[in-house]
């Protein structure tokens, strides 16, 4: 149990949530909804943390004192960035309040959180809500209830499991998030700052290139494609502006500090002014950037002056987009991640979860087509149910053609999308896909949810049926038996190919044994087995 934190341990923490940021940038870059290069979240807030470990080890004292004021003071000087400055301003307000101690508890460092949470919204000009500012006010939030453990372990997975919460409300909170499909970047990067500290409380150590996984589901896709460049909308202010203002003049007070953040808020936004009368830190988005340094200058000198045109890379990233831009594309529904994986393999674009007990809506289904950077596109819905609302998706998409092939299983959209040929035209393809489906003979194996009569059969609540498509075929007590009667009643001569994928609930050998069992009974048939990971059914089926 660890009751307190001294200086050296809170170096530790600092240490390894730099280590754990900078292993998980890329992926926390790949969240940003505006990839321009104010956009690189990762990238600054771990130069950021790198900045306040390079001052902490700097220094040649243990004290908690010491420690906090070299944090608070190199992740000022090195901040990158809105989220860089804004996680300087988190640290800066946690170091305010441990440093009047040399041993901190659970209580103090729960009034630690609530200090950074008051200081970081107190440095932007707008705070917005479904930002890195959300989930560190609802951390804590949960960090003061938290004091009921002593415990720092116990402590920390809590307002870290609250923060994952929180992370996973903010494209509800923010729109442009749900409308890229992300959560907040700035969010995941501070999470991954705590757990970091975690680690580093603990004693573990951290791999270079350790990535922390996300219990987000909002979260679970982070490739860069889900961000729709062309109708995400134009830039308002076109150039990030950062620079620091150092040996201020004599005269100059922290209320003109304040009024240099009021004038900057007049000719840009995003404005971020922080520091006191020894530097101050500034950062604006504005398309005057020469009258933000003027007016800094009437306070003193300036220094590290960086200004980047976002239009610019704008531009440039539109141009990459239509250069990329496919001809034909493919988005499949599925349920399991095994399934989702098997259709990434067949080269499907875009995988959307959803399945029997989770039908995606029809805006769903137009947000995914959304972010496909292609002309045409084909939907595998892969469910009976979910094929009205792909078609009606149609209507809620401008710009693309859109070809919703009625699959009503895995099978038949595995099939569907091995029929997928780009040298054929769109409306070939389809023909194809049509043909395909037509010949795949599927069948689930899953259980009873009541007591029954049906079909011919007399089926209590647990037992396990083999069904097609239209019926139930098989009962039985076992998972095994029924999946070798549904493979029988469904076979004939024609069969030269038994597939099967297995849910979460089977394990692998016992996949692997009832292949073994097909595969002597129908020597004349090749005999697959794929993991699924699918709810309910613990087998699909297909004869091909």
């Amino acid at each position: 149990m660890i009751k307190s934190i001294k200086g050296a341990t809170f170096t530790r923490m600092i240490v390894s949530a730099s280590r754990l940021l900078d292993a998980n940038r890329t992926k926390i870059d790949a969240l940003n909804v505006f990839p321009v290069p104010d956009g690189d979240t990762g990238t600054n807030m771990s130069l950021t943390m790198q900045s306040a470990v390079k001052e902490l080890k700097s220094g040649n004292s243990n004290s908690l004192s010491s420690i906090s004021d070299a944090v608070a003071r190199g992740a000022l000087r090195g901040a990158r960035g809105n989220s860089g400055v804004i996680l300087s301003q988190i640290l800066k307000g946690i170091c305010t309040v441990i440093k009047t101690k040399e041993e901190v508890d659970t209580r103090l460092f729960a009034k630690a959180m609530k200090n950074a949470t008051t200081v970081a919204y107190a440095a932007v000009s707008k705070p917005k809500e479904g930002t890195m500012l959300t989930v560190s006010r609802l951390m804590s939030d949960a960090a003061q209830s938290a004091t009921k453990h002593r415990d720092f372990e116990l402590f920390f997975n809590e307002i870290i499991a609250k923060g994952e919460e929180a992370l996973a409300m903010t494209p509800e909170l923010l729109p442009v998030l749900k409308k890229a499909g992300v959560v907040d970047s700035g969010g995941m990067g501070l999470i991954t700052v705590y757990k970091g500290m975690l680690k580093g409380l603990l004693g573990e150590s951290i791999e270079s290139d350790e990535e922390e996984e996300t219990t987000s589901t909002a979260a679970v896709d982070v490739s860069s494609s889900n961000v729709d460049i062309i109708n995400l909308g134009e830039i308002e202010f076109g150039y990030c502006t950062e620079f620091f203002i150092i040996n201020l003049k004599r005269r100059t007070t922290l209320a003109d500090i304040d009024k240099l953040r009021e004038y900057l808020m007049t000719i840009g936004d995003c404005v971020l002014v922080i520091g006191d009368l020894e530097f101050v830190k500034v950062h604006v988005h504005t398309n005057n950037p020469g009258q933000a340094l003027s007016k800094a200058l009437t306070l003193g000198e300036i220094d590290k002056v960086k200004i980047e045109n976002m239009l610019e890379q704008h531009r440039q990233l539109v141009k990459k987009y239509e250069a990329e831009k496919k001809d034909m594309a493919m988005l499949a529904i599925s349920q399991g991640d095994g399934l989702a994986e098997i259709f990434r393999e067949l080269m499907v674009d875009r995988v959307i979860e959803g399945g029997q007990t989770m039908n995606p809506s029809a805006s769903d289904i137009a947000d995914a087509i959304a972010k496909i950077n292609a002309d045409n596109i084909f939907i595998f819905p892969n469910n009976s149910n979910i094929i009205l609302a792909a078609e009606q998706a149609k209507s809620l998409v401008e710009g693309k053609k859109i070809f919703v092939v009625p699959t009503k299983n895995i099978p038949q959209g595995f099939a569907a999308a091995l029929a997928f040929n780009p040298e054929e035209s769109a409306e070939n393809n389809l023909l194809n896909m049509y043909h395909e489906i037509e010949n795949v003979v599927t069948g689930q194996v899953t259980y009873a949810v009541r007591t029954t009569k049906i079909d011919g059969f007399s089926l209590k609540k647990g037992d396990i049926i083999g069904l097609n498509s239209k019926k139930v075929l098989t009962k039985s007590t076992n998972v095994e038996e029924a999946t070798l009667k549904l493979v029988d009643k469904m076979k004939d001569e024609a069969h030269a190919l038994i597939n099967l994928y297995y849910g979460k609930d089977v394990k692998q050998e016992e996949a692997e044994a009832l292949q073994s069992k097909l595969s002597e009974k129908y020597p004349e048939c090749d005999v697959e087995i794929y993991y699924g990971g699918q709810d309910i059914y613990y087998y699909i089926v297909s004869l091909e």
